[in-house]
Formats: structure tokens, sequence, C-alpha cells
């Protein structure tokens, strides 16, 4: 068993603030939309479509059947999607019909909160700073401060229950399994079909998704509890108990034939993918480029050929990685759309998340010349081709190697850097320092921007295991020296790129994460 890891609500003041125009938009590009299940909740309905609305852009209201006032109010309230089930199904029917209208309206996620005023819908913006930070999860709002609030035995009870069964089933420890508060990536829902009817549905798609390998989060938002006269329940002790007893006794069940099964084998998976990229890497590097590298360098007298060589072996490898599955899992593309050559000498530039990043520039072009850190530049594996290959230690410092560098760029080849310095541990991008600027300044150099998105989550800084998931490359329009030198000094130019890449990657990461 392990624990789960919550998501650290990123605000202190009580009530965060809406969403502005910006993070509207971004939810909609995302493909997040808001879910409402009702059942007779006219006195608390209106006003929190109300309040979601300011939210989110994209609000889908399931009236399950109501027979007050329910279907009057939605009728005048403008701006939403009222799905109508005739009768009264539960809350199951409700959110399989909600999910799969979001579905068929090309939504990837929703997010789900309950119409009796439990909920904030001033919460929403945690669940999108939460779905940036962990595209494709499962959230869960883990409520904050049950323990102190008026709760009848039951609802105590029943959440305890709960979770130690969802533990049980899954190995996985959730503190609010009951939370009806969460954003579900709607490709990646389990056991929809099978879904029962009522409110314990929630508890079953927690362990389809837990069974299938759905990461699942924990994102704390408030809760409110009215008085006891104020409170609209349908929760039947007796029946809805024996109900959620039945389906415990059924899902231990079928963890053992099913969910455990699955359980041992993604981590087979994930063990065979690890191994075999480490073969291939130990394959390409120490049988074929350090004895071909070491040949190169003892029957070429020509130092320029020499260096071409050398350029040309590390080339083939990092294209060997990149386009002929050297890593098992991971969905590889590259977008040269803006047909970069590389002809003329640049400095190029690229974020930093993973090893794979390496790789990366390598499969540009034999014309790039890197420049390294130590690890790197004394590497068993590669460090003897890198050091006679003309790329250089950036550790040197700039003024040390400038005129090296000159000659290379004179000679045709590029400079690529990364300007964060160091791989980010959480695929955020980082300050950018002003040495890569510095040195296209000095030479007067076009910078070319790579983009990368998403190695980190596949092999992240001090991973062990290969992940699935996606790669994605980029080579962003070459920017002149005219153009840039404008922006001032050599920090207000990194400043300037940094702000160009963060707009970049909001707009990849809101367009790739909807296939997660």
């Amino acid at each position: 068993m392990y624990d789960n890891n919550a998501v650290t609500s990123p605000y202190n003041h009580p009530t965060p603030p809406s969403l502005d125009d910006a993070q509207l938009t971004r939810m909609r590009r995302r493909g997040i939309c808001v879910v409402i299940p009702t059942y007779n909740n006219q006195g608390t309905i209106a006003n929190i479509i109300e309040r979601t609305k300011r939210q989110c852009l994209d609000v889908i209201v399931v009236n399950d059947g109501s027979t007050d006032d329910t279907s009057t109010i939605l009728s005048q309230i403008k701006g939403i999607t009222v799905v109508t089930l005739k009768r009264n199904s539960g809350k199951g029917s409700a959110l399989r019909a909600g999910f799969r209208h979001a579905l068929k309206a090309g939504f990837a996620y929703a997010i789900t909160l309950d119409a009796d005023s439990q909920h904030f819908p001033e919460d929403i913006p945690l669940m999108l700073r939460a779905n940036i930070q962990h595209p494709g999860a499962l959230l869960i709002g883990e409520r904050q401060g049950l323990d102190t609030m008026e709760r009848s035995s039951g609802s105590k009870f029943a959440n305890a229950f709960s979770n130690f069964w969802f533990c049980v089933q899954t190995g996985i420890r959730l503190r609010d399994t009951q939370t009806g508060f969460r954003l579900y990536p709607l490709h990646k829902l389990h056991g929809l079909c099978l879904l029962t009817s009522r409110y314990e549905a929630e508890l079953e798609l927690l362990v389809f998704s837990a069974w299938h390998g759905v990461s699942l989060r924990s994102v704390p938002v408030r809760v409110d509890y009215p008085p006891k006269e104020e409170r609209v329940s349908h929760f039947r002790p007796v029946y809805d108990f024996t109900r959620i007893t039945l389906l415990n006794t059924v899902l231990c069940f079928l963890a053992l034939l099913y969910g455990l099964p699955l359980r041992l084998l993604r981590i087979v998976m994930t063990a065979v993918r690890t191994v075999y990229s480490l073969l291939f890497f130990f394959f390409w590097t120490l049988l074929f480029l350090l004895p071909c590298s070491a040949l190169v360098v003892k029957f070429t007298r020509n130092k320029e050929q020499c260096t071409r060589r050398l350029h040309r072996l590390l080339h083939f490898i990092g294209q060997l990685v990149m386009r002929w599955h050297g890593i098992p899992g991971v969905k590889i593309h590259t977008d040269n759309s803006v047909g970069e050559t590389y002809e003329r000498p640049a400095v190029v530039i690229c974020n930093h998340q993973s090893t794979f990043d390496l790789m990366a520039m390598l499969s540009q072009s034999p014309r790039l010349s890197l420049l390294t850190n130590d690890w790197v530049w004394n590497s068993p594996y590669f460090g003897f081709a890198v050091r006679h290959a003309e790329y250089y230690n950036v550790t040197q410092g700039i003024d040390k190697i400038m005129p090296d560098l000159r000659s290379l760029v004179e000679r045709g080849y590029s400079i690529a850097i990364y300007p964060e310095g160091t791989r980010s541990p959480d695929c955020t991008l980082q300050r950018f320092r002003k040495g890569a600027f510095a040195i296209a300044r000095e030479l007067h150099l076009d910078i070319v921007p790579l983009l990368e998105y998403a190695p980190g989550r596949c092999l992240p800084k001090g991973g062990k295991y290969l992940r699935r998931g996606i790669f994605h490359v980029e080579v962003g329009r070459r920017i002149p020296y005219e153009e840039y030198s404008q922006q001032g000094e050599d920090k207000d130019i990194a400043s300037w790129f940094r702000h160009l890449y963060a707009e970049r990657y909001a707009a990849l990461s809101d367009r790739i994460d909807q296939s997660l």
C-alpha cells in the first residue's frame, strides 16, 4: 500500500478569486466542463449554477427526474446545457448521462460537484491548476475540516467505511472517497457502462480507475454543511448501506481476479520497458558509439573531418532513440513545420526536463555543437565522443570557451544550450540564465527556440523507471539578432524568451493534455 500524493492548496485566503477571462478561456482550451447532477434541489440549484458559471464557461446540469420546481428553475437559467432524465434513476445514472453528453460535445475533462451547496464552486480554480500540473489524473476534492463539522454518525461511518474498503481493493489510501467534487479525465473512465445507479457509483469509478492505472490526486477543497433543518439528503441508511456492502463484496472479489493482475502486469511492463531502454542505450553507446568514436579519432588525421564524423555519429544515436523506438511506451512527435534546416549558424536553446532532452537535441542536426555540463562531459558512455566532437563544458566559463565557439560558428556550426542550466524536477519552466543570450549577442547569431513537452513525465529528474507518456518536440521560428537584441540587456532578453516559452508551453499543454 502507498499513500496518495495530495496537491497542496495554492491559496491561504478563505475565498479564492474567480477565474479571469484568460483562465476561463484556458479551461475551454483544455476541454474542461462542469457536470452538476441534481434531484429536488430547488432551494440551492440556482445559486450553485450562477456561481459555477463565473468559474467555467461550459456547465452541464443533469436533472435526475426532479419532482419539485427544479425543472422550472433550470429552464430560466441561460448559458447552461440541461440533460433531463424522465424519472429519478440515481446519482450514478445522472453522472453517466452527463459524462456521455460531455464526451459527445468533445470535452476531455469533467468537474463534478453536488447541487446541495456543500461544495464551493469558487474552488474550481484549484482543479484547473491541479489539472495543469497533473494532466490525465483523476482529481479528488478532499474536503477539509470534516472532523470538526456537525455530521450524522451515519455520514461519518460511511466515509470511513468507504475509505477502508477502497484501500483494501486498490492499495491506495485516500482520505475522502465519498466527495462529489472531482475532476474526471473522460477518456480514461473505466467501468462507465457498469456503473451502479446510485451514489455508490462514485466509489466504483474510483476503484476501476485505480485498477487501470489512472493517477489519483487529492486536492484540498472547502466544504459547508448547512444546518440539519436545511439539508437535502437522499441517503437511505439501511437500503443504501446494504447496496454499498454488496458492491464492496463484489469489488473485493474482482480485486483478486481483475484488479491485482492488472496492477502486477503494469509493474512487469514498466520493468520491461525500463530494462529494454537501458539495454538499448548501453548497446548503442558502449558497443557502437564508444568504439566507433575511438576508431574515428585514431584514424582520422584531419581535425575538421574528425569533428564532422563524430557529429554524424552522435546525430545518428539521437535519431535512433527519437525515431526507432529507443524509448518504448513513449509516443514521440517532432514538429518542424517552420522548416528549420540549421544551414545557417544560430544559438539553439531548449527547455530542460529529462535525460531524453539530449537525444532530442542530437537528433536535430549533425551541425549542432552542445554546451554540456560536467556529467555529460565526463560520461563513460558518450563523454569521449563529446569531448572530441568539439562540444564544450559550460562550467569552464563563457569567456574561456568563446574563442572556440567563434571558431565553430565560422565553420558553419550552431551552438546548442539549455538556458535553464539544470533539469526541471516537475516539468515547469525555470528561470532562464543569461549565458546563452550573451553568446548569441557576442557572436551576432539568430536564436532558434526548441520546445520540449512532457519528457520529464516519462523519465523525471531522479526517476528510476520509464513511464508511458508523450514526448513532443517543437522547433520554433528562428528569431533574428535584430529582433531579440531590441529587448535590452542579456537578462532582459532571457526574460523575454522565457515569456515566449511560457506562452507556447501553455498552448501545447492545453492541446496535448486533452489526449492523455
